[in-house]
């Protein structure tokens, strides 16, 4: 879709500006191409592009101009007062169109950088990034999660301004756990608090702070990791989850294979959605986890249940794509790999079909272990099913196992059972 331009006189720089931007315009197809999408989708998208022509020509707006503020004065000012001849107006889409405008410009070397928080406090985070990244080794998500904590904290107490690292002292540092503590519901996820804080805390020392005092101020809350029951679908409930699956409409067959993923073979959702069509041995029966949890590869055999569901999957629904990934997604960006967070949400829709009142994914894999355990299964069979790499992670489940708990149980006080015994001895 070429880009309109002005016809009318004394507009040679717009004119220009806009060649320019035409420029631009295969490589912004191709990666939307690249991307999975659709060719109508690719058209929709390019009209926001000319759209935007439009206006930089009518404005005398230049292409080195560009940015995220750019983008937000076209939308939020243009749009809603829009007259020109384009049927690109929906905001929402505009944005995300211009959104991957942003991206090949940038690419290309044609705007300018994503902008770079030049704040002392901004500057000191990508330093601490780098040294988690670096030194540490921490995933990304664990890095974003630990230097959302810490910028919290720097910014309540230095704003845009200078960072004062002696200024933090362990009192201020109890308050502000205190106020985060607010936002957590359980001492598990606290702890993630803890965790960022000793961290940045303890990177500080080696730069020469000290540190000893705010590495005490804060504790991990007491969690008794074998307190509570292991939650899990009771027998009937599965059943209902069961039937509930092998309905007609989108996306269904792909949901029937993931529950199934969870319930038969007790996966994590990061798992489900990481596995690969190379591992599946459709002869010989078994799937192969790679990149788990433990760091290791298992194979385990695949359940003529679990199989049949995601054979009907690649035969009848998923889209092709350029990757060898099982689940695929079915909407743009199709050559995306998913990932856990869709998992958790299809699982989410299952029990809501099924009229379950459920909503972790996590759930059927502690339901897998229970029905191993009233099945007969011995705990290290539970364990080796599970892939824990140590038998006190599978010891929870012991509390689950009503049949060796019955073995052991003493008479409760006072019980005809309990003067039996006593006659006995």
């Amino acid at each position: 879709m070429p880009i309109p331009r002005p016809s009318r006189s004394g507009t040679s720089g717009c004119t220009s500006n806009c060649a320019q931007l035409e420029r631009h315009l295969p490589a912004y197809r191709e990666y939307l191409l690249d991307r999975g999408n659709a060719a109508g989708y690719v058209r929709c998208r390019e009209a926001a592009v000319a759209h935007l022509s439009m206006w930089m020509a009518q404005a005398d707006k230049r292409l080195a101009n560009i940015d995220e503020g750019f983008v937000t004065d076209f939308v939020e000012r243009h749009l809603p007062r829009c007259k020109c001849a384009t049927v690109a107006r929906h905001p929402a889409s505009v944005r995300a169109a211009l959104g991957h405008l942003l991206v090949v410009l940038r690419a290309a070397g044609a705007i300018a950088p994503m902008p770079q928080d030049a704040t002392p406090v901004g500057q000191e985070l990508r330093c601490y990034d780098q040294y988690m990244a670096q030194v540490r080794g921490l995933a990304p998500k664990t890095r974003e999660g630990g230097l959302r904590v810490v910028e919290a904290l720097l910014r309540k107490h230095f704003g845009d301004g200078d960072i004062q690292f002696e200024a933090i002292t362990p009192e201020r540092v109890r308050r502000f756990f205190a106020s985060q503590a607010r936002n957590y519901t359980t001492p598990s996820s606290l702890g993630v608090v803890v965790s960022a804080l000793r961290g940045y805390f303890r990177w500080r020392a080696t730069l020469g702070d000290r540190t000893h005092a705010l590495v005490g101020a804060v504790s991990y809350p007491a969690n008794w990791q074998l307190a509570p029951l292991p939650k899990s679908l009771a027998p009937e409930e599965v059943e209902q989850l069961i039937a509930s699956l092998g309905q007609t409409g989108p996306s269904m067959r792909r949901a029937d294979a993931m529950v199934r993923c969870a319930l038969d073979l007790g996966l994590r959702s990061g798992e489900v959605a990481r596995l690969s069509l190379d591992d599946i041995d459709w002869e010989a029966g078994t799937i192969t986890l790679r990149r788990t949890k433990g760091r290791r590869e298992d194979v385990m055999p695949l359940p003529l249940a679990t199989g049949q569901a995601i054979a009907a999957y690649l035969r009848d629904e998923r889209p092709r794509t350029q990757h060898r990934m099982v689940f695929a997604r079915h909407m743009t960006p199709r050559e995306q790999p998913i990932g856990p967070d869709l998992v958790r949400k299809t699982i989410r829709q299952a029990y809501a079909r099924a009229g379950l009142p459920h909503t972790r994914a996590h759930l059927l894999r502690h339901t897998m272990a229970s029905r191993l355990l009233a099945g007969g299964s011995s705990l290290k069979e539970v364990a080796d099913v599970l892939r824990h790499r140590s038998l006190n992670t599978t010891l929870i489940y012991a509390k689950l196992d009503s049949r060796r708990l019955v073995e052991v149980a003493l008479p409760w006080p006072g019980s005809c059972a309990a003067g039996a015994a006593g006659r006995q001895s």
